[in-house]
């Protein structure tokens, strides 16, 4: 079954699913408030949001002199860099890193990246356990599932399901509140810290000019995968790129109220190296990832999706991701960012149907914390895609033939308004699907006018 026709029955069966659908609108406009809160910190918002589109710009119009910039102040600073080509480079890297050291446990704390590679996959198969430290992505890995949304993971999951969840896979009460649920996590994976000779983590930033990396979050679990084990390990997307540490004023601050609604996460880490702390790794490794990122970078009306900072406010704004939810994409990144971007981490031929899954209304572009044109970058998928020879002959006739209808009065009115349903029921019923009536074609404007008046 293609891409194309999983997405469609996934979004099928979600869109059907009331108490899926419920779930996550109540969760959606428990963040609306929030963040609508969370924007009063600024006294010009929409200038804070140009002056983040224009560093981003810079960065990534400059993207080989800033990461060569990076790589040059961390090494200085005891770090090592790998550079990986693609997901296959970055596993071998990790996976030669934990032989040399004998590696047998690692924490994680969150990270999309080490999604997007599927990292947790390839260290179990070669006998090394990974431990998601995150309340969220702890709780989809219990669930044997993929995150479901960029910045929290278990949107999907009520306080229900997670008492089930826990109950069946850790033994627990039936009956915790949320508070004992996460004292329960906590309690398991304290020792996981302990134990662990590696720590992953991504980053929300890469820093040129002080060869850094920046951490944000909210639960401290990135900064114990990072203290406890001897060996850090950094995988980051080389379009995390940002030119100063002083960007950080106005990035975090954003990223935090569009991320959370918050003024500012919990946590803001900068780390520059391994360091000569009593605490802290004694190595420390930063992968920077392509994974196709380059292919983006090439596409000169695309390229502006490099500058995301991965907030999920587009996800959070977007109609159809409120309806079909996160795991319909089958993909890592997924809402209208998702669907820009992946045809060109993936492949447009095998992921370009994505572009297609957005009502084009815009709320994704006025929400986006960077105002990137996130529906204009749909509109040009779906144009590269129709260039490449994406539509099949069926779909080239049917819009051959509806311009011909639409450029000829005369055409337009030929056969009844009943035949023309009878046509939308024969070639149209699949498309529009079973779980809505077909619109009925009236008759048209001059043939009435000829039925009432005879001319």
């Amino acid at each position: 079954m293609s891409n194309s026709k999983i997405f469609l029955n996934n979004a099928k069966e979600k869109s059907s699913d009331l108490k899926h659908r419920l779930k996550i609108n109540f969760n959606i406009s428990q963040y609306d408030k929030s963040v609508e809160k969370g924007k009063h910190q600024f006294s010009n918002i929409e200038l804070a949001r140009k002056k983040a589109k224009n560093r981003k710009w810079l960065a990534i119009e400059n993207l080989d002199q800033y990461l060569e910039a990076f790589e040059a102040n961390f090494i200085g600073r005891g770090g090592k860099v790998i550079w990986a080509e693609d997901a296959d480079q970055a596993i071998e890297e990790i996976l030669h890193i934990a032989k040399v050291n004998k590696v047998s446990s690692v924490v994680k704390s969150k990270s999309m990246a080490t999604e997007e590679i599927e990292l947790n996959h390839h260290l179990e198969k070669n006998g090394i356990e990974a431990v998601e430290t995150d309340l969220g992505e702890y709780i989809v890995q219990l669930a044997g599932e993929k995150p479901y949304h960029i910045v929290t993971p278990a949107m999907h999951k009520s306080k229900e399901d997670v008492q089930v969840l826990f109950n069946e896979k850790l033994g627990t009460s039936p009956d915790l509140n949320p508070t004992e649920l996460t004292a329960e996590a906590c309690k398991r994976l304290r020792s996981k810290y302990r134990q662990a000779e590696i720590g992953i983590t991504g980053a929300n930033f890469i820093i040129a000019d002080t060869g850094s990396i920046a951490i944000t979050e909210n639960e401290g679990n990135g900064r114990l995968s990072m203290a406890f084990p001897k060996i850090h390990i950094a995988i980051v997307g080389i379009d995390k790129i940002i030119p100063s540490i002083k960007d950080l004023e106005f990035y975090w601050p954003l990223l935090s109220t569009f991320g959370t609604g918050q003024k500012l996460t919990v946590y803001n880490n900068i780390i520059s190296g391994p360091g000569n702390d009593t605490d802290g790794p004694e190595e420390m490794y930063v992968i920077l990832l392509d994974n196709g990122r380059t292919d983006l970078l090439a596409q000169t009306d695309q390229r502006q999706s490099m500058y995301c900072i991965r907030c999920g406010a587009c996800l959070n704004a977007c109609p159809v991701y409120k309806n079909i939810g996160g795991h319909s994409y089958e993909t890592t990144y997924t809402g209208p960012i998702g669907s820009v971007i992946t045809p060109h981490l993936k492949g447009l031929k095998e992921y370009g149907h994505l572009s297609h899954a957005s009502s084009l209304c815009g709320k994704c572009s006025s929400v986006c914390p960077v105002n990137i044109d996130i529906h204009q970058m749909l509109l040009y998928n779906r144009r590269d895609a129709a260039n490449e020879g994406g539509k099949g002959i069926i779909d080239k006739m049917t819009w051959f033939a509806w311009k011909k209808a639409m450029l000829n009065r005369k055409t337009m009115n030929t056969g009844s308004a009943g035949i023309k349903n009878l046509m939308l029921s024969m070639f149209f019923s699949s498309a529009w699907g079973d779980k809505k009536e077909l619109p009925k074609i009236a008759s048209s404007f001059n043939k009435q006018w000829q039925e009432k008046f005879g001319s």
